[in-house]
C-alpha cells in the first residue's frame, strides 16, 4: 500500500554558505536545506514520522497518539500527519496548569488541524515511559488502542528514517552537525554518514541525559553503536524554548545575510554554537561542515 502524502521527496537542497566568521578560519560552511524536504512536515519531523505514519496505516490504526510540551514542533507535525491523512489525532501536552488557558499559537495550530489536546500534571507526564503509566495517560486521554507515536517521533523506525540523511551526505562533509531534543535525529544521522564522517549533536534542553539516549536509541534501532558522534554541550541558551535577546539578534542577523528563515528553538542554536566552535578553534582549517536545517519558523 502507498500513501502519496509520504512519498520521499528528492534529497533535499545542501547550499554552500559564504560566511566571514567561518571562512576567517579556514571552515567552509553548508547548509543542509531539510526545511524543504515536505511542504508541511518539514526537515526531520518528515524523516521521523513518515515511516511511522506508513506503519500506522498499515496496520490499520485511524487513531495517532503522542506526546509534547506546549510549544512542540512533534505535536505540530503530527496534527499536519493526521490531517494529510485522515487520521485522528491526540496529542498529550505537558503541564495541566495550561488546560485553563488560551492555546499559545503552536498549540492553536494542532487544534485547527484537528488534533485533540489533553493536558497531563508534569509529575505524571515526566513517568509516561513506565508501560502502566503509559497505560493510563491513553486511557484518560481516551486514546487507548491509538497508534503511539513516542515523544519527538524518536523510536527504531524514526531512526531508519534519519539514517536516509546521513546518506544524502556521505562524502560531503567532514562534520554534519544537527540540533538536538530527544536524539533521534542525530541517531540516525550519525548512521547514516560514511566512515571517516562524525555527526556533531547541538542539545537544545538543559542536562545530560542525551548521550545515554542515543546509545539507548541506537541499539534498539541497529543493535548496537552506529556511526561516530559527539555532543556539543552549553548551547542551550537557558533550555527549551528560551530564546534570550542575543541569540535572537544573532538568529535575526544570520538570517539577513543569508536569505534564510532562522527557526529559533532549534536552528538557531545549532548555528550559533557552529559559530562559537568554530571561532574557539574546534574544527581544524580546511574543515568542511554541514549544518542541517532541520526546521523552519
Amino acid at each position: 500500500m502507498t500513501h502519496p502524502e509520504l512519498q520521499p521527496r528528492p534529497p533535499s537542497p545542501l547550499v554552500e554558505t559564504a560566511d566571514e566568521r567561518f571562512a576567517a578560519h579556514g571552515v567552509r560552511l553548508l547548509l543542509k536545506r531539510d526545511d524543504l524536504v515536505h511542504p508541511e512536515l518539514p526537515g526531520n519531523k518528515w524523516r521521523k514520522l513518515a515511516p511511522n505514519l506508513r506503519a500506522a496505516v498499515d496496520a490499520g490504526h485511524d487513531r495517532l497518539v503522542t506526546f509534547g510540551g506546549a510549544y512542540s514542533n512533534h505535536l505540530r507535525a503530527t496534527a499536519a500527519a493526521g490531517r494529510l491523512l485522515g487520521l485522528g489525532t491526540v496529542g498529550i501536552v505537558r503541564g495541566d496548569e495550561l488546560a485553563g488557558r488560551p492555546l499559545n499559537e503552536s498549540l492553536a495550530r494542532c487544534a485547527a488541524d484537528g488534533m485533540r489536546l489533553h493536558f497531563v500534571p508534569r509529575s505524571e507526564y515526566r513517568r509516561k515511559a513506565e508501560p502502566q503509566q503509559l497505560a493510563r495517560l491513553l486511557d484518560v486521554a481516551g486514546a487507548s488502542g491509538a497508534y503511539v507515536v513516542p515523544e519527538g517521533g524518536s523510536n527504531a523506525l524514526a531512526l531508519h528514517g534519519c539514517a536516509e540523511l546521513g546518506r544524502e551526505l556521505r562524502g560531503a562533509a567532514d562534520v554534519v552537525a544537527v540540533a538536538c531534543g530527544t536524539g533521534g535525529t542525530l541517531a540516525g544521522l550519525a548512521a547514516g554518514l560514511a566512515p571517516g564522517q562524525r555527526a556533531l549533536g547541538v542539545p537544545v534542553l538543559a542536562g545530560d541525559f542525551l548521550a545515554a539516549e542515543i546509545r539507548s536509541l541506537q541499539a534498539a534501532a541497529f543493535g548496537g553503536p552506529a556511526g561516530d558522534w559527539t555532543l556539543a554541550e552549553g548551547f542551550h541558551h537557558g533550555g527549551y524554548a528560551r530564546v534570550p535577546d542575543p541569540l535572537e539578534a544573532f538568529a535575526a542577523d544570520f538570517g539577513s545575510r543569508h536569505g534564510l528563515p532562522v527557526e529559533r528553538i532549534y536552528v538557531a542554536k545549532l548555528l550559533w554554537a557552529l559559530a562559537e566552535l568554530t571561532v574557539s578553534g574546534a574544527f581544524p582549517r580546511g574543515t568542511t561542515l554541514a549544518a542541517v536545517v532541520t526546521g523552519r519558523p
